[in-house]
């Protein structure tokens, strides 16, 4: 089974931990694809027809992004309303290329998580902001699997923490 990554962070060069993520992932090319569509697409204009393809071609699916305004970064928010499209992902006419595939997040969020609580600064979890990628999924009939994230890397984190954080990332993948 192999794993497509789709990695979506507007500055990999300046991230820290999905930087390390990413390194980590490209040392098992035969598990896991890498594909970052900020590197990829730079402009914004996805080849939705390649990028259906690719998906069909893997197993299982991982979104790999920052919380970017409590969001996704822009470009997969594009990504996904482009390639998740009527009569591929869903609908009655053949929308069926996400039914049972294996499906999750992976996340990194800048601030610690317990401000990502009900009694929290921002008084929502991440479960919570996070919702809508889940329903997506279950719109799809993907077998969705839940999120692995790493907070408050807005405060830095130890290379200790940095390194355990990428290994519990590819135990999570390869527990789907």
């Amino acid at each position: 089974m192999k794993t497509l990554i789709i990695v979506s962070h507007p500055s990999i060069e300046k991230s820290v931990i999905n930087k390390r993520w990413v390194e980590e992932l490209k040392k098992y090319p035969e598990k896991y694809t890498v594909h970052e569509l900020y590197k990829i697409y730079p402009d914004g204009n996805i080849d939705v027809e390649k990028e259906q393809k690719l998906i069909e071609s893997h197993d299982n699916l991982i979104l790999q992004f920052p919380i970017y305004w409590f969001n996704c970064p822009p470009i997969l928010k594009k990504w996904l309303d482009d390639v998740f499209a009527y009569g591929w992902a869903y609908g009655s006419n053949g929308g069926d290329k996400l039914k049972n595939r294996k499906a999750a997040l992976v996340v990194s969020a800048g601030i610690e998580k317990e401000d990502y609580s009900e009694e929290g600064r921002y008084r929502y979890t991440l479960e919570h902001l996070l919702s809508p990628f889940e329903t997506t999924f279950l719109y799809c009939n993907a077998d969705y699997r839940s999120f692995f994230a790493f907070y408050g890397t807005e405060n830095g984190r130890s290379a200790n923490e940095l390194e355990k954080s990428a290994q519990d990332y590819l135990n999570f993948v390869d527990n789907l």
